[in-house]
């Protein structure tokens, strides 16, 4: 008896979903008809929950339930699409749709016209959508159709029927996308090959398209930009993405894509997919500089911005006390990552032996730092180079370096301060800090693994 009741409760539920959708619906319409207009009863008859669904099961085989749609490729292309749950995808270390796994969106192609039934079958009750209680064969749906039981059914099928596949035979067509394949081993040899023919994967698109929308458009983002242009310190991160492009599907009727096409107003996000562009004007900005401890650094990364936030703290007197202790040591992280960053750019851009040559004037210490693979054919530098008092050098001048750009906080800065960055850096045993960094190079070069943090002791 409970449960009888129960199944009548969700049925009501159900039914009044229903019957809210399809009055909204005619509410629409009505309100663009003078109140005296004969259309209106044709309407208002055409909106009762039997007479509309008997049309919404005509309809909807116009439709399509899809992940991956045909049309995406090229509007005018005709052939099969495909409707695959993510989850049921074989998983792979690469982005693609399977990455989704149960919480996606799916599409609809077919005649713009009934894409409204689409709409219909979206409809949430109890947590799920229609379509979804339909599909598991939920009694409750199924009854809230019509309480003609065969009725019911037929339309039942007719509804869950969008998202199976159709019984003709899988075609492409000729402004579909094809590419051949290598699957075998002879490129030779024609049998080798596989004709592939990409599909665009509408559902990936859409999770696409919706995190970069929050990303550039939301209001969090705002924030955090809004901080960075004041000059504010700000807890939450700026998420941009370099080099993207627009595409735009479907013209003026993006509906005639797919529905979720048409809800994205056409736009189609592409990803920056560019190939890396290197930095040739390091060895012209190196030139004639003693020590990279000046420009070379200050524009490298985000040591500006770094520098400006640990101004920002210090400025605001905080207590000395352990939190304000490792909240300067994590900005002086930061920048010791950023040198670190900056060396290794430097070496993996630049050729072997070049400190050799006469436009070099970096000072010493600096040279045995940023051109360590001169050592293998120097035999002068390598002694030097194995003396292991560079290092310590190096430090000094970060120590220099950094008091020098606090100067403007505390003209008090002095040796005290100074021993404490030199440390820093000189310690810092971070999975890509200064001394780990440095112990791969001593390892290469079959250096000492011991490093002095005071010139002169080796």
């Amino acid at each position: 008896m409970q449960r009888e009741q129960d199944l009548v409760g969700r049925i009501h539920v159900i039914r009044g979903v229903i019957t809210d959708f399809l009055s909204e619906r005619l509410e629409a319409k009505l309100s663009k008809l003078p109140a005296d207009d004969p259309k209106r009863a044709d309407l208002i008859a055409q909106y009762q929950p039997t007479a509309w669904l008997e049309d919404a099961v005509r309809r909807v085989r116009q439709i399509q339930a899809v992940t991956h749609a045909l049309k995406g490729v090229h509007p005018d292309a005709r052939g099969t699409n495909l409707y695959v749950e993510p989850s049921s995808m074989a998983p792979r270390a690469v982005v693609g749709s399977h990455v989704l796994g149960t919480d996606f969106a799916g599409d609809v192609v077919g005649n713009a016209a009934a894409l409204d039934v689409y709409k219909f079958l979206k409809l949430e009750a109890g947590g799920r959508t229609l379509l979804d209680w339909l599909s598991a064969d939920d009694p409750a749906a199924v009854r809230a159709l019509s309480d003609d039981e065969s009725k019911a059914r037929e339309w039942q099928a007719a509804f869950v029927g969008l998202t199976l596949a159709r019984e003709e035979a899988a075609a492409s067509h000729a402004l579909a996308k094809q590419v051949y394949w290598l699957a075998g081993e002879d490129a030779a040899d024609d049998a080798h090959y596989h004709l592939l023919a990409p599909l665009y994967a509408t559902s990936l698109a859409q999770a696409v398209h919706e995190v970069l929308q929050e990303d550039r458009f939301g209001d969090a983002n705002k924030a955090a930009r809004a901080a960075r242009r004041e000059g504010k310190e700000h807890e939450g991160a700026i998420r941009d993405y370099p080099a993207l492009a627009v595409r735009k599907l479907g013209g003026t009727k993006p509906q005639n894509i797919s529905q979720l096409n048409s809800e994205r107003g056409g736009v189609s996000y592409l990803l920056g997919s560019l190939p890396p562009q290197w930095d040739l004007s390091v060895p012209r900005q190196l030139w004639g500089v003693t020590s990279v401890f000046g420009p070379p650094l200050m524009r490298h990364g985000d040591v500006r911005a770094i520098l400006r936030a640990l101004l920002r703290f210090l400025q605001k007197d905080p207590p000395s006390n352990a939190e304000t202790r490792d909240r300067v040591e994590a900005y002086v992280g930061d920048l010791i990552d950023e040198l670190v960053a900056m060396a290794s750019e430097i070496r993996r851009s630049l050729p072997k032996g070049w400190t050799a040559d006469p436009r070099c004037t970096l000072v010493r210490e600096e040279r045995f730092w940023l051109d360590p693979w001169r050592a293998e054919e120097d035999s002068d530098f390598r002694g030097e180079w194995l003396s292991m008092d560079w290092p310590a050098r190096i430090g000094h001048r970060f120590g220099n370096w950094l008091n020098e750009r606090l100067k403007t906080l505390s003209p008090y800065l002095g040796d005290v301060e100074h021993r404490h960055w030199k440390k820093e850096l000189l310690l810092d045993e971070d999975e890509a800090g200064w001394a780990r960094a440095l112990h791969e190079l001593r390892t290469d070069l079959g250096a000492p693994h011991y490093i002095p943090t005071r010139e002169g002791k080796v």
